[in-house]
């Protein structure tokens, strides 16, 4: 996957980032089960996908408290 930045999430809709999301939490779970069957040849890709989720649930939860706030 290509590196994204805070400015390229942030011009996602709610769905997209949402969905990218879920991928990611599925992503980091076979990470772990590759891992703990040693068939991980990629570590560093638990790095750069918890820094894209981390990400992803930072502008999704600014999102929600502006809605929440202006509401």
């Amino acid at each position: 996957m290509s590196k994204t930045t805070t400015k390229d999430v942030r011009n996602l809709s709610d769905s997209e980032i949402s969905e990218k999301i879920e991928t990611l939490r599925k992503e980091l779970f076979d990470l772990r089960f590759k891992q703990a069957t040693r068939q991980l040849a990629k570590t560093h890709r638990f790095k750069e996908a918890r820094t894209e989720l981390a990400q992803l649930l930072t502008v999704s939860n600014e999102r929600s408290r502006s809605n929440t706030s202006s509401s």
